[in-house]
């Protein structure tokens, strides 16, 4: 990566690579997390982030002795996609109460750490409101997205 990202550059290069293996680019193994590395000219320690990134959202799996690969089938979507996609799946309304940490890992089978990031995401662009004592509430309604 060329340059500093805001986000992380661990998220950059799991974009990336959601990118390469939604167009078909991948195969169904990933190339060694060497070779990641050098493609994206960053550490170890990146690249092993963003590949937890894409195992926590069901897009890649580890394979022992053999490396990484990638999920067939399922919902692809990023877990942030997921989350906010829970606003319209689920019919929610501006002041309504988004589903608990707990709910939310459970239902995604994701961690505690993947789901608070992106309600802090939420957060952030104003989708959600935290309000003390009653949990997080819907503040706003997203935007829709056209997918090709």
């Amino acid at each position: 990566m060329s340059q500093v990202s805001p986000r992380g550059t661990y998220l950059q290069v799991s974009e990336s690579l959601r990118q390469q293996i939604e167009s078909g680019d991948v195969g169904d193994a990933l190339p060694s997390e060497a070779a990641l590395m050098g493609l994206h000219g960053v550490s170890r320690n990146t690249v092993r982030r963003a590949l937890k990134v894409l195992e926590t959202d069901g897009v890649v799996e580890s394979a022992p002795g053999v490396g990484w690969r990638v999920v067939r089938g399922g919902d692809r979507r990023s877990l942030a996609e997921r989350m906010t996609g829970l606003l319209t799946e689920d019919s929610l309304s501006v002041g309504d109460t988004y589903p608990s940490e707990a709910r939310l890992c459970e239902r995604f089978g994701a961690s505690r750490t993947a789901v608070r990031r992106v309600l802090a995401q939420m957060e952030g662009t104003g989708l959600l409101a935290t309000i003390h004592g009653k949990g997080r509430t819907v503040r706003a309604l997203p935007a829709p997205t056209v997918r090709p």
